[in-house]
């Protein structure tokens, strides 16, 4: 009788619920799936570089703001999820997601050396019968062209000793209506055997799962998803320019616009993309279509409207001094309300906020800024001089001591009719005063 493949066998383990998961990078991608895999009974094994994140975890304490220290408590004690910076521990798990950024050069090309690293680590703790899958957002191609031929270095062949899929993350922090559970899940893999697999995964601990062909095609589902977004919104903000010297309030027209039942979509402007998806994806696309001789230009033209937006804030700000207070921005002082990338959560990965600060400033205002969720700026590559600045205690009368407020992040906490009451002016990318049911002559929409 001959011997069955060791991956034969790893599609069964997960359909009883008898497969070990083992999650790399636990962040706001990695520590949902953690979090929803244990709550269906899957035993996770979750791994990270950084020690300080398996140790709060194992006392219970949450480092994102959008998963409450209750929710770790619970998963951890029912035993079904440990957290290491042990990466020895790999040959543990029975599949494993790789959760890590792929975040963009300087010159706006494709970064993927944190996927790189990572998979450099699992070649060398690898054995037979695992399950390897990305989930890192990328170009078609990466899986297969990159991924795997660092697996294979380890001596094991794919398709033979282990399994290669990719499925797109879709996490989406702050959403309250949708989480890892109950989101669908894409997955793909180039063989049979493969897709059984990585379907029984995910199928063990999400509502449903949308199997396609190969790993090109899910990791192009995740590209359209959010060049779809890119491109919509480009277009709101660039009809919001079109239409504000015509005297046509771009919000009016998209909540009038958005009652048509069929055909229309709302999206809305703002001061200019943030997060780690939406702003970066797009140029993936735009790098590998170059090497097949492609021109990407309608999506490299909503780039540049989406680019564009901090600078058109900075400008409506500087005008809105002038007419307001006949004070232009040299010299004045600013407050920026909100700068996490969208709003109720702590999330800064590529918010518009740190573009805004620094155009500012280097127009000669002074800035500083409250936001409830994030009280210190953290590290960033782009940024590094804004590091440690911290968030202004909020109280109804720290409007006062500025020439204007400026809305970035429209969380949901602020009273903003406290806020334009007390405010000289207040310079709204959001239109969240007017959401919220306030109207005032000091409020000016950007």
């Amino acid at each position: 009788m001959q011997n069955m493949s060791p991956v034969q066998g790893i599609a069964e383990l997960f359909r009883q619920k008898r497969g070990r998961l083992g999650v790399l990078g636990l962040g706001y991608v990695g520590l949902p799936i953690c979090l929803a895999a244990a709550r269906a009974g899957v035993e996770v094994l979750g791994f990270d570089i950084d020690p300080e994140k398996p140790a709060a975890l194992h006392r219970g304490e949450s480092y994102l703001h959008h998963l409450p220290n209750e929710s770790i408590k619970e998963v951890m004690s029912s035993g079904r999820f440990t957290a290491t910076a042990d990466f020895s521990r790999l040959p543990e798990a029975d599949a494993l997601l790789i959760c890590v950024p792929t975040p963009l050069t300087q010159h706006l090309e494709p970064d993927l050396s944190f996927v790189v690293a990572t998979t450099e680590t699992i070649a060398k703790h690898q054995r037979p019968g695992q399950l390897i899958v990305l989930e890192s957002t990328t170009y078609p191609g990466t899986t297969a062209e990159v991924v795997c031929p660092i697996l294979e270095r380890s001596g094991l062949i794919c398709g033979r000793d282990f399994l290669l899929a990719f499925s797109p993350e879709r996490e989406d922090p702050g959403n309250a209506s949708f989480s890892s559970a109950n989101t669908p899940k894409v997955v793909g893999a180039d063989d049979q055997v493969a897709r059984d697999a990585v379907e029984a995964v995910y199928a063990s601990f999400v509502s449903s799962t949308v199997p396609v062909s190969s790993t090109r095609v899910a990791e192009a589902v995740k590209l359209t998803e959010n060049i779809f977004r890119a491109v919509n919104i480009a277009l709101v903000n660039e009809l919001k320019i079109v239409y504000e010297p015509m005297g046509v309030d771009i919000w009016e027209v998209i909540e009038a616009a958005k009652t048509k039942p069929f055909g229309f979509m709302p999206f809305y402007p703002g001061p200019g993309l943030g997060g780690h998806c939406i702003p970066i994806d797009p140029f993936y696309l735009t790098w590998k279509a170059r090497e097949f001789g492609i021109a990407t230009r309608f999506i490299e033209l909503a780039g540049q409207i989406n680019s564009s937006m901090p600078q058109h804030v900075t400008n409506k700000l500087a005008w809105a001094l002038d007419m307001h207070s006949r004070k232009g921005l040299n010299g004045a002082k600013i407050l920026v309300l909100g700068i996490a990338y969208k709003k109720n959560i702590d999330d800064m990965r590529e918010s518009p906020a740190l573009r805004l600060i620094e155009q500012i400033e280097a127009r000669g205002a002074v800035t500083e800024f409250h936001d409830p969720f994030v009280p210190v700026i953290p590290h960033t590559r782009e940024h590094a001089a804004l590091t440690g600045r911290k968030s202004r205690p909020w109280s109804n009368d720290l409007p006062r001591g500025y020439d204007a407020v400026l809305i970035v992040t429209d969380h949901d906490c602020v009273d903003y009719g406290a806020l334009v009451e007390n405010a000289a002016l207040v310079v709204d990318t959001r239109n969240a005063c007017r959401r919220a049911g306030v109207h005032s002559r000091k409020l000016v929409l950007a």
